[in-house]
């Protein structure tokens, strides 16, 4: 007779983290055990492939609300520490994005022309227990006389705060380059001229979305580590678009899929959410996520069974293609290649240079893989999975 087919609910995983029986590893534990396993073994085996990373996303930012006054008001406009805040949504409801800048920021008196502090810095203070200037202008109505106010606050004197970052975790990306004679500043970091780096960003065999790569446990509502916390995949993120080419394992080979995340931010921490300024670009966050996956079959275990080497991404000139909209790829590289320190472009050796931190998305994995077998994390089934494009 045959191996009887692994098919598990996420009843019955929940049920094994609460009696202490769930088998958990990280993705990159799990290359291993589906290479000496096989995949029906590798499902026999594991229940849960945690995953991880931590780079700059900078789509992402932070839902507040600043409290009323007396006599009340209605923000029209608001700032944080002189970093501009959306304010049309309620009286004292606002939204500050990681990559606003300061409009008062005295470092651009020191490098002019560049914006280095932001909202990003400003959501870090916040988890740091710092306080911030709080300032609101108003039009003034019957109902919301007021119109200004001007106050320091500290995260714990918001009624409400929720990370709310609307493009995250990026399934694959582009390698850049720069064929041009002078020296770009992107948001991929600063590129030389005539191709004298490359940079990336990926956390490769541990990144979520390449462990699910057609988005067969992720959706509404999985459940994920956040900053530090934990929070929720609420959507699809922008720019979702999976109907990209795949390897035979369902890996894109250029960027893909994206997450909508959310959740508490007062539950967060500054070492998972980190103002960062990237040279001629502004600011941005550097921002810790990290998935549980359940090996409900095979099928799941092979696709988290991913590796490095498995995972193809596209070199890309930032120096006049990317901002001229030409698609056109200078070459396909792996990850084990990338992350090697130097990679081959029109036959010539380039340096590597990762904007994610591999070190820490490890981190974030072996964090996630604890919290389960303490019982103190167990899985969603999501409400919906994400669009597949298929």
């Amino acid at each position: 007779m045959g191996k009887k087919k692994i098919e598990k609910t996420y009843e019955e995983i929940n049920t094994k983290i609460k009696s202490g029986k769930a088998v958990v590893v990280t993705a990159e534990e799990m290359i291993d055990i589906v290479r000496k396993e096989g995949r029906e073994g590798a499902a026999a085996k594991v229940d849960i492939v945690t995953t991880g990373t931590f780079a700059p996303m900078c789509s992402s930012g932070m839902f507040f609300n600043f409290g009323q006054m007396t006599p009340t008001i209605k923000a029209s406009k608001v700032w944080l520490n002189k970093v501009p805040a959306y304010a049309g949504l309620a009286a004292v409801d606002a939204y500050i994005g990681v990559t606003e800048p300061a409009e008062d920021d005295p470092l651009n008196k020191i490098y002019p022309g560049e914006f280095r502090y932001g909202g990003g810095h400003v959501i870090e203070q916040l988890l740091k227990g710092e306080k911030v200037l709080l300032e609101a202008k108003a039009y003034g109505t019957d109902c919301y006389a007021a119109r200004k106010m001007k106050k320091e606050i500290a995260l714990s004197d918001l009624s409400y705060a929720m990370l709310c970052n609307p493009r995250n975790g990026y399934q694959n990306y582009n390698c850049a380059i720069n064929l041009s004679d002078k020296a770009v500043y992107t948001y991929m970091g600063m590129l030389k001229p005539r191709c004298r780096n490359a940079n990336y960003c990926s956390a490769g065999a541990l990144s979520p979305l390449l462990n699910d790569p057609l988005y067969k446990t992720i959706g509404v509502g999985t459940r994920i580590f956040l900053g530090g916390g934990y929070g929720y995949v609420t959507w699809q993120g922008t720019q979702h678009n999976p109907a990209v080419p795949r390897t035979p394992g369902g890996v894109p080979v250029k960027p893909a899929g994206t997450l909508m995340v959310q959740g508490d931010l007062k539950q967060m921490s500054p070492e998972w959410l980190r103002g960062v300024s990237i040279q001629g670009y502004g600011s941005s966050m550097a921002v810790g996520l990290g998935i549980p996956i359940p090996v409900l079959n095979a099928e799941m275990a092979g696709f988290t069974g991913v590796s490095d080497r498995d995972i193809i991404t596209q070199v890309i000139d930032y120096g006049h293609d990317y901002t001229n909209g030409i698609a056109r790829s200078y070459g396909e590289v792996n990850y084990e290649e990338l992350q090697s320190g130097e990679i081959t472009v029109n036959g010539k050796k380039v340096k590597t240079v990762p904007l994610s931190s591999r070190v820490k998305a490890r981190e974030i994995a072996t964090l996630l893989k604890k919290e389960i077998n303490r019982g103190n994390f167990y899985l969603n089934k999501p409400a919906e999975l994400l669009p597949n494009g298929y």
